[in-house]
């Protein structure tokens, strides 16, 4: 399997070099070529399981020996507290698609649970060290935390804004065990933590007083972490067949919470391996910065930087759109690498109308406020008895906005108990500084289950309080980098 760089077409990787390097020399992502001679046969997957759906797509993507991919991917998903891995609930208007039954309650555990192993693949019969530079606007952090614990031949550093997580998400990074591990809240935001570690990859300098060690990502920059994601899209659409609810070939809707492009991105790839998809939906929050290029083609980050009740999509700066710029202008690197600059330089890109045609055809948009998020959690609750966190119901309250086609499917993102303030206000309309206590007062009224992940969280041991800087992430590296085993 070979990969391309998003902004130079002369850069080609194998599949084994893409997924430890995460990012290319040259700043660029990694794309699959010839992705689009890859399909799936629908047909054949009916009567197969979430782990053997999951193995005939990744094998399209990596060329590992095939029983090894398999035991990988069986250890990574038995780690769920469902063998559905990813179940679809119906409610009176979408089907919810809950990718919240991992380890820390949040959809990146689908992705983050699998990539320890691919790496372990990759590093196999060689002495290379890895060291994981991961940036969080909250639950990429945990997730990644929680997948690379005390792997071998890996390090693993985790960044996150200061007081721009939940609470929960906070106590679940802070609380993280292994002793290749180390937590660092940064002052900034969500965007400052992962535009200085896309520099710090390419920082040369700091790579050599590292040796050995070879920086990697578990963001969703890394190609091993997005080509999971796509597997939920057809485990969904196999299972609304298998329920009757839809007939094969039927076209259907996703509708996605997004702020780094990463997750809806993984849908239009399924797309492309043959998938039928209508329409690929883009819900934002209010740092909307994706909704405005969607629906414009352009796309200008210089604006507030908003603080909401969904912070994981608290984002500006969406890494995986150039992904899709790259392929919705037939690979063009060096068209992809000018936006990029402009980007870089001004905050700010415009795509050609070509483009822009084609964004409209695939994708719609919308967004919500925090009193409509509000609003849409405690609707949800008093009509359907289902509860959603804030990401999810941004989602929801979208996907009520748009004139859609024939079945939809929400992908809901984490579970309610992770934003216990938010979702506590909305539904019990109460607030309390002990998010535990409100955690125990939501169950006690909606009987929903709290993850076994938190229910003991605030008794765990605090094992990490280092706050920095933005500025001085490449020095804190250097230095916490010694105290790893």
């Amino acid at each position: 399997m070979k990969y391309r760089s998003t902004r130079d077409n002369n850069i080609i990787k194998d599949d084994k070099i893409a997924l430890l390097q995460g990012l290319s020399e040259d700043g660029g992502l990694f794309v699959l070529e010839n992705l689009d001679d890859k399909k799936i046969n629908l047909e054949n997957l009916i009567d197969k399981s979430y782990t053997e759906i999951a193995f005939k797509i990744l094998k399209l993507f990596f060329s590992f020996d095939e029983d090894k991919l398999k035991t990988a991917i069986e250890k990574a998903y038995s780690k769920f507290s469902t063998s559905k891995v990813t179940p679809l609930v119906e409610l009176k208007n979408a089907h919810i698609l809950e990718l919240f039954h991992g380890p820390t309650s949040a959809f990146k555990d689908v992705a983050l649970t699998l990539l320890p192993y691919l790496i372990q693949l990759a590093l196999e019969g060689t002495n290379q060290e890895i060291l994981i530079l991961t940036a969080t606007s909250g639950d990429t952090g945990k997730a990644a935390l929680e997948g690379f614990k005390d792997v071998k031949q890996t390090e693993i550093i985790v960044f996150y804004p200061k007081g721009k997580v939940s609470k929960i998400q906070e106590l679940q990074m802070r609380t993280q065990e292994g002793k290749n591990a180390k937590v660092c809240a940064i002052e900034g935001n969500f965007d400052d933590a992962q535009t200085a570690v896309k520099n710090i990859f390419l920082d040369e300098e700091l790579q050599k007083k590292l040796g050995n060690k070879k920086f990697s990502s578990a963001n969703s920059i890394n190609i091993g972490r997005l080509t999971p994601q796509i597997v939920y899209y057809i485990v969904a659409y196999i299972d609304l067949v298998k329920n009757k609810k839809i007939s094969l070939g039927d076209k259907i809707n996703f509708v996605v919470p997004t702020g780094n492009f990463g997750d809806i991105l993984a849908g239009y790839y399924a797309k492309k391996l043959g998938l039928p998809i209508n329409k690929l939906v883009c819900a934002s929050n209010k740092n909307n910065v994706l909704y405005d290029f969607l629906t414009t083609g352009t796309y200008d980050r210089n604006r507030e930087f908003l603080k909401t009740i969904s912070p994981s999509m608290d984002i500006l700066i969406s890494s995986n759109l150039e992904r899709l710029l790259y392929d919705l202008s037939d690979s063009d690197d060096k068209y992809i690498k000018s936006l990029m600059e402009d980007l870089k330089k001004n905050g700010k890109y415009q795509v050609n109308n070509e483009i822009l045609t084609k964004l409209k055809e695939q994708f719609g948009s919308g967004y919500a406020s925090d009193k409509e998020t509000s609003d849409t959690i405690k609707k949800v609750w008093e009509e359907e008895k289902y509860l959603l966190d804030p990401h999810t119901a941004v989602a929801y309250k979208v996907m009520l906005e748009q004139n859609l086609e024939g079945t939809t499917v929400v992908l809901s993102t984490a579970s309610p108990y992770k934003f216990c303030t938010s979702v506590a206000n909305a539904v019990l309309n109460i607030e309390d500084e002990d998010e535990f206590k409100l955690m125990e007062k939501l169950y006690e009224f909606t009987k929903v289950a709290i993850p076994e992940n938190l229910k003991n969280l605030s008794s765990k041991e605090i094992r990490h309080s280092d706050v920095i800087k933005k500025e001085d992430m490449a020095k804190y590296i250097l230095e916490a980098e010694k105290c790893l085993k």
